[in-house]
């Protein structure tokens, strides 16, 4: 199934839109998003203009493009239900609502490298079962997986360096950034500020 959403936004929108709204955005830009913090353009969309979300899912072969927040209306409840699709556990198709706050660094992130082309999103959200498989077979993968609680992604850029990629994520100065070049890939997620690799 291929997702390819319009950029126009849906008519179904969230009725209490969860923080952070435009106001949490600011915050998390002005809290270091680095390039943007020296870029007002990039700083201005990121608050004034609808945000969407490109990224393609290479477990699923599913592609989003799909705006899930406007200045006017907040996160939109559907498009938020359509990237959690897509953002499922590949292994059993459970789906989970994601985090916000980690949609808003992919945002973000897509803002300050300009990106012409979708992101890879090679993975999202995993089930508890999905995790505890994964911890059996890698000392990597860590029992208590932000990716189980649907606030983390790992993702890469077709073409990119991942060192440029990892050195975008730990501009934002917002939650956890790790960083497996011989990976390609760059993990990031809504929790504390912590950066590994």
């Amino acid at each position: 199934m291929q997702t390819d959403a319009a950029l126009q936004p849906s008519s179904k929108r969230e009725e209490n839109p969860p923080e952070p709204s435009r106001r949490g955005f600011l915050k998390l830009a002005m809290g270091g998003l680095g390039a943007l913090a020296l870029a007002p353009d990039l700083l201005k969309a990121a608050s004034l203009r609808d945000r969407y979300l490109s990224f393609y899912n290479p477990n699923t072969g599913e592609t989003v493009r799909r705006v899930y927040w406007t200045p006017r209306d907040g996160y939109i409840r559907e498009a938020i239900g359509e990237i959690s699709w897509a953002l499922r556990d590949h292994h059993n198709n459970q789906v989970r609502p994601f985090d916000t706050n980690v949609l808003d660094q992919l945002y973000a992130l897509q803002l300050q490298l300009s990106l012409g082309q979708p992101v890879n999103v090679i993975s999202a959200y995993r089930s508890p079962s999905t995790n505890g498989m994964l911890c059996e077979r890698s000392r990597r993968v860590a029992r208590k997986s932000y990716h189980v609680q649907a606030m983390a992604l790992d993702v890469r850029v077709p073409g990119g360096r991942v060192s440029d990629l990892y050195r975008a994520a730990r501009s934002l100065g917002a939650g956890g950034v790790g960083y497996y070049p011989r990976s390609n890939f760059v993990h990031i997620d809504s929790g504390p500020v912590r950066y590994w690799s």
